[in-house]
């Protein structure tokens, strides 16, 4: 039996994209608080580009063991809010696999100042922190933690200060 002719191209019907600012609107499903994720910030040298940088790594509580992945992030700076969008995990390539958990690093320059940090799930779910950040001094304080008001929001990731992952220039 002989196969039809095609008269053109097929088309292939398109992937749904995930849009970040759709995440904010959502209102998410009544879960249990449970701790998903840690946001580290730290100080870190470059020393490829010879700057001082500031470094957001959010990383999953779960550790992983025959793959390593990553978190994707989408991060979008406004004035003093900086909002993190967490896409899902993707997998990376690893010729040794290790107990590790997925980690995204996200690099700023030149954050002085007090600043909202914004963590969004793709379901709605929003978490807060406030940190101050002072390069003369070289410290970063947390100053609080919360979950603003939304319906069925709940607690999904703990905030912190890295103090053991900062890196200096050397003199």
């Amino acid at each position: 039996m002989p196969l039809r002719s095609l008269k053109g191209i097929p088309k292939i019907p398109k992937t749904r994209q995930k849009k970040v600012k759709n995440a904010l609107d959502a209102i998410p499903a009544k879960k249990p608080d449970k701790i998903e994720y840690v946001c580290k910030v730290f100080f870190k040298y470059d020393t490829t580009i010879k700057k001082q940088l500031y470094v957001f790594a959010v990383e999953t509580v779960a550790e992983f063991t025959s793959f390593a992945y990553e978190v994707s992030v989408e991060a979008v700076k406004e004035k003093n809010t900086i909002t993190f969008f967490l896409m899902g995990l993707r997998a990376l390539t690893n010729m040794a696999p290790k107990i590790q958990p997925a980690r995204s690093e996200v690099p700023f320059e030149d954050l002085i100042g007090e600043y909202t940090i914004n963590l969004v799930k793709p379901d709605g779910a929003i978490n807060q922190a406030k940190y101050n950040f002072n390069i003369f001094l070289k410290e970063i304080k947390l100053l609080e933690s919360s979950k603003p008001p939304k319906k069925n929001n709940r607690w999904f990731a703990r905030f912190e200060v890295a103090e053991d992952e900062f890196s200096f220039k050397q003199k």
